[in-house]
Formats: structure tokens, sequence, C-alpha cells
């Protein structure tokens, strides 16, 4: 069952305009300098034709677990999903959700210098100001309390979550929030995917942030789990008053 994303409205960009697309599975909550509903389904549409042509010609891709080969003609998407997942150790799928962001948010660069999409925890934006990305870690006490600061010169970016006790993408862990910040926003959920998976207990998050450390591409993650946090590399945290601490 979907999960109710409030978290969408956690943090304000009062000099943006938001607004949400949704195309079959995909549902986005976007952000730009004006409205580009119609130029954001448009790119959602064509994505995912491509995308879903090649798993009907590649059943096996949709259903790996763990990375597989594509040829040099499949389309930018899957070769995206494919890189990401072999560099992360996991199936293609794991990348869906960041490649569908990073790829709409690419084209709509066309129509505005700084556009934030989101699909389902998994962020790609490019900015102009500073801005701050609120985290969501479901029952942790830090769920809420805690934002990432983001400097316009470390975008394009992607912030890619996965979580074991909030939403209904695969995990085999039981993190509350793994957040992975990479420029290949892919990578990003593919990576998010694979720290996740090993995060069962408390004791688990020491292991989670090396693993992190040792995907390439990766330049910064938060691992929580209940009272427990760990974070690694280009990572700014802010809290709701805007105290930040560097990681």
């Amino acid at each position: 069952m979907d999960q109710p994303r409030f978290y969408r409205h956690w943090v304000k960009d009062s000099d943006l305009v938001s607004f949400s697309v949704a195309v079959a599975e995909t549902d986005l909550y976007l952000r730009a300098r004006s409205s580009l509903e119609q130029e954001a389904r448009e790119s959602i549409v064509r994505h995912r034709a491509l995308l879903e042509g090649y798993i009907a010609g590649h059943p096996g891709f949709a259903d790996a677990l763990e990375p597989v080969s594509v040829e040099a003609d499949a389309p930018a998407i899957v070769r995206d999903m494919a890189q990401a997942a072999e560099l992360a150790g996991v199936g293609p799928m794991a990348a869906v959700a960041g490649a569908i962001a990073e790829a709409v948010g690419r084209e709509l660069l066309a129509f505005s210098p700084e556009v934030i999409v989101e699909n389902g925890g998994d962020i790609f934006l490019t900015i102009e100001r500073s801005r701050t990305i609120g985290i969501y870690a479901g029952d942790s006490p830090f769920s809420g309390k805690l934002a990432l600061h983001i400097e316009p010169g470390e975008t394009p970016l992607g912030i890619c979550t996965s979580s074991g006790t909030v939403g209904h993408s695969l995990s085999f862990g039981r993190a509350d929030a793994v957040i992975v910040l990479s420029p290949s926003t892919a990578l990003a959920d593919a990576a998010a995917t694979a720290v996740g998976n090993i995060v069962h207990d408390d004791d688990d998050v020491p292991r989670a942030v090396e693993l992190a450390q040792s995907i390439g591409r990766v330049d910064g993650v938060v691992v929580i789990k209940g009272d427990h946090m760990g974070m690694w590399g280009r990572v700014r945290l802010a809290d709701v008053t805007g105290v930040g601490c560097e990681g």
C-alpha cells in the first residue's frame, strides 16, 4: 500500500512553483520556476515507453535482483539503470525511480534553470540558491528534525532514500532511512537499496556506512536506524532551526 507522501511538503521553496504529475505507477512531485506539467508529462510518457519497450523484449531485466548486462544500443535510461546496478551490486529496477527522476529533470532544465524532481523519496535537483531537503525516517526520533543542506555548486545531484520500514519499495533490510548522494540519481537510488539491504539492527549502521564508501561515485550517505545514525562524505545536516553540522 502506498504511504501518504506528506513529507513532500516539509520543506517550502516559496520562490519555486510546485506541481505534481502522475503517469501509471510514476508519481512525481516537481518544483521549477514555472509550472511545467505538460512538459513533465510528455517526458514521463516518453521515458516510460522506452523502458517498458525494453522490458517487453528482455523480461529478465525487470525481475533481476543482481546486475545484468544490456546492449550498447539500449535506451539511455536502461543503460543508466544497468550501470548503476553494476556499481551497487543490485538488480537494475532498484535504480528505476532515480533514473526516471533524473531523465525528466534534465529535460525540464530546457525550460527552467532550477528543477527539483521527487519520485517516491528519490530526488534529482539542479538549483541556483541554497536549498534544504527534509529527511523522513518513519518512527525514528530523527524523522522530521533534520534536513540536508545543498549548495548550487553541488548540483546536478541525486538524493535517494531507501527504507525497510516506510513505503512499498523492495528492501531486504530494516533501516528507517538510508539516504545516498551521487551525481547520478540512478546510482544514488541503487546504492541506497544496496546499503539499506544490510541494515537489520542498530549494530549494522557502521557497516552500512562502510559499504556506501566502497561504491564508486557515491558522494555521501546518511544511515538511520531507530535512534542510531551514521553518516559519511559530502553531507551537511541542518536541524529544523537551521543549525548545521558537517559529515
